[in-house]
């Protein structure tokens, strides 16, 4: 999955994707960049 990075400024893939549901019960994805490790986020089905 891919998602992206703030600190890279780019679209990159996500290191141990996660689905995750958020508060108000959407789904969205966690993870960590492969290339700086920063959390990741996406919002939407995994």
């Amino acid at each position: 999955m891919e998602g992206y990075c703030v600190k890279c400024k780019a679209k990159k893939e996500i290191k141990a994707p996660k689905a995750i549901i958020m508060k108000n019960g959407k789904p969205a994805t966690s993870g960590t960049c492969k290339t700086c490790g920063t959390k990741m986020f996406r919002i939407g089905k995994a």
